[in-house]
């Protein structure tokens, strides 16, 4: 059996709150990842197990590993429709944002949620959450938020009734935020879902092949270029940093999500602690996007929070910074030090 995650209050409440609702919208983070995309899905699927129709909108593009994702074609992208997003967020009565803490998440599209008098739920695992919501469901301790749609599921009793599909989004959540299980998943909790799941007839290998096995040629050959040509190694201090430049992803014909998971590839090295991935945005100048992986007990969302404007899990955080590559690079450096920044 599985632990309650919210009280029977919340539970009814959630009820409540789906019963009541008439016009649901879902979304979830800028770059919407395994998770992320594999939360909303999964919740959609929820929604109408109640007899309730939910529009799914992310803020922009996603890998083309998860397009292959149950229901995905029935996505509304925020930055190629933002008109028919704005409506509809305007005309929700029920937000449910899933897999995000804060409304900054959403970058271009939080104007549009901020403003929306919709009532909102978060369903979250990160740290501090601070939207103003009507229900949060936030548990940083777990896995991913696929593993709490999972166990709100599990709580309001409807597991039973959902099919593959919803499975299979809420497995491929689970398993992308946690490195196919490799961190953050010492729960045994985690596997009796994962039994649990593969009930319902899901093909967990095949779901591992179509995330990691799905490459591009460019993608293989732009991922060993960024670990041959452009991997800065600190020995002494356990870490490592790469940089992505525009110019290296024109070269590769860089496609989203070519770059996913490579900055946990440094970790394999003996001995290596902290990896750190700088990458030019391919549309703003000065705009660079940081991603940072550590291991054991290397807190590297403090050093997101302290030279990187981000934050996130003890293992896996997010910053960015609003300068040139170069300048990014020294700010890397420094944190790998232990520096202090000039101000």
């Amino acid at each position: 059996m599985l632990n309650d995650i919210i009280t029977k209050e919340q539970c009814e409440e959630l009820l409540r709150i789906i019963h009541e609702g008439e016009h649901f919208v879902i979304t979830c983070h800028k770059s919407p990842d395994g998770d992320a995309l594999g939360s909303s899905l999964a919740w959609s699927m929820v929604l109408e197990y109640y007899g309730k129709s939910s529009t799914l909108i992310v803020p922009d593009q996603y890998p083309d590993f998860l397009q292959w994702l149950p229901n995905a074609e029935r996505i509304v992208r925020y930055d190629k429709h933002q008109e028919q997003a704005d409506a509809l967020l305007q005309g929700a009565d029920v937000i449910f944002c899933m897999d995000f803490n804060t409304a900054s998440r959403v970058h271009d599209m939080e104007q549009a949620l901020t403003a929306s008098k919709a009532r909102k739920v978060m369903i979250d695992h990160h740290l501090d959450p601070q939207m103003e919501t009507v229900l949060t469901v936030s548990h940083p301790e777990m896995s991913s938020t696929c593993e709490l749609v999972f166990r709100l599921v599990w709580q309001l009793g409807c597991f039973s009734a959902l099919d593959r599909k919803w499975a299979t989004c809420v497995y491929c959540g689970m398993m992308t935020d946690t490195g196919s299980f490799t961190y953050g998943s010492n729960d045994p909790e985690i596997y009796y879902i994962i039994s649990q799941l593969l009930t319902k007839s899901i093909n967990k290998d095949k779901i591992y092949r179509r995330v990691y096995n799905n490459y591009s040629v460019w993608a293989i050959r732009f991922r060993g270029f960024i670990m041959n040509q452009k991997l800065n190694v600190f020995a002494d201090l356990h870490a490592s940093y790469f940089a992505i430049s525009r110019r290296d992803m024109l070269r590769y014909h860089f496609t989203k999500g070519d770059a996913e998971g490579l900055v946990n590839e440094p970790l394999r090295i003996k001995g290596m602690r902290l990896s750190i991935s700088l990458r030019e945005d391919d549309r703003h100048d000065n705009l660079i996007w940081v991603s940072l992986r550590s291991v054991d007990d290397f807190p590297c969302n403090k050093m997101a929070e302290e030279y990187f404007n981000g934050g996130g899990h003890l293992n896996a955080s997010g910053g960015r910074l609003n300068c040139s590559l170069e300048e990014a690079e020294e700010i890397t450096r420094k944190a790998i030090k232990g520096e202090k920044l000039d101000k």
